[in-house]
């Protein structure tokens, strides 16, 4: 499961919801998707947690504390490397 990609998890929940919500299949089939869903979801959490992670960025504010803020364009040059502060 560590293989599969955001977008591919993504779209495979939206599938396992419909196949859920149309309730056409026996309980132990809904059980077995349901927890495919499970793993999938937690996978995807991790994904978007990483993402967040290195999209956050540590600066100093004036008096020298570091503050944590949102990584933004103005934090790329022009090379689009980070900058250092």
């Amino acid at each position: 499961m560590a293989g599969v990609k955001f977008e591919q998890a993504m779209a495979r929940l939206e599938v396992i919801v419909g196949e859920l919500e149309k309730g056409d299949l026996p309980l132990d089939e809904s059980l077995k998707i349901f927890e495919e869903g499970i793993r999938l979801s937690r996978n995807c959490l991790k994904v978007l947690e990483e993402a967040e992670r290195k999209v956050e960025v540590l600066v100093q504010d004036k008096n020298g504390k570091k503050q944590l803020r949102a990584f933004t364009s103005e934090d790329i040059d022009l090379k689009g490397s980070t900058e250092e502060s």
